[in-house]
């Protein structure tokens, strides 16, 4: 089953007791797909490709910026200009020969969004704009995968897992969107270069988790990160029964035009 290169890459996995050549194994045998290959994918794809995750997916339709470069490491100037699926793709089977790395070059949409969802596993949100969150979490409740979750805004950053083993959804949290404008994007506000390093890498450590089936995830829970203040601080969350998407009687039942959403439309 291992080859001796796969021994040797993942070594030091398999000697841990919770992981093991058992949990290495399904690692191998799972499919995790990211939307979002900016500064929280960045170290996500990273790590979960270093891990020997069997195959990953990647969903994004931007090219890579010079202004990226401050944050975005799976890039380097020659990428400039290039489709980010692409170079992030080309990045991660350096990195790892042993992973399937599939690119997918298009916009997450209400129409392509479950399709999308159901051809793996799991299923991240590094993405970095209202609709898309809201889009990815219900995608997720209505495929029936579990949701892993990052977000960040100048030096600070948010972690959970919705829609695990009977826990919350985003909405659960969030039921409604900031109003438009009021929260201003990393363009406008700036974001601290290493700030998404710290929650990309929580980020990949729930989804290995999760894999994995160790620890106790942060579903129910969301994991607070202050950069200024080297601060964690954790929230409960509950799973609403009223909530229009995961609750007891739902009233979303397919996607909607979540740009007009979450405008107020």
């Amino acid at each position: 089953m291992w080859s001796r290169e796969e021994l040797d890459r993942y070594a030091r996995h398999m000697i841990l007791p919770e992981v093991g050549p058992e949990g290495q194994a399904h690692l191998k045998a799972a499919s995790v797909l990211v939307v979002g290959a900016g500064g929280l994918g960045s170290p996500l794809l990273l790590y979960l490709a270093a891990a020997g995750v069997g195959r990953i997916g990647i969903v994004e339709d931007d090219v890579v910026d010079l202004s990226n470069l401050q944050r975005q490491v799976l890039y380097t100037t020659a990428d400039v200009g290039r489709p980010k699926a692409e170079a992030a793709a080309e990045r991660l089977r350096a990195l790892n020969p042993h992973v399937a790395v599939e690119p997918h070059p298009v916009r997450l949409s209400s129409e392509n969004a479950i399709e999308l969802f159901l051809r793996y596993d799991l299923v991240v949100d590094a993405s970095d704009n209202f609709p898309t969150r809201y889009l990815a979490n219900d995608a997720a409740v209505l495929a029936d995968r579990p949701l892993v979750y990052g977000a960040i805004h100048r030096f600070d950053g948010q972690v959970a897992v919705f829609h695990h083993d009977g826990g919350p959804c985003y909405r659960c949290l969030f039921p409604q969107p900031p109003k438009p404008g009021s929260v201003p994007s990393c363009a406008e506000a700036g974001v601290f270069g290493v700030l998404p390093g710290v929650v990309g890498s929580l980020m990949a450590t729930e989804v290995l988790k999760l894999l994995l089936g160790i620890g106790r995830p942060l579903s129910g829970r969301l994991l607070l990160y202050d950069g200024l203040e080297a601060e964690f601080r954790e929230l409960r969350v509950e799973r609403d029964p009223n909530c229009p998407v995961c609750g007891d009687r739902p009233q979303i039942r397919e996607l909607i035009d979540y740009q007009a959403f979450c405008a107020g439309a």
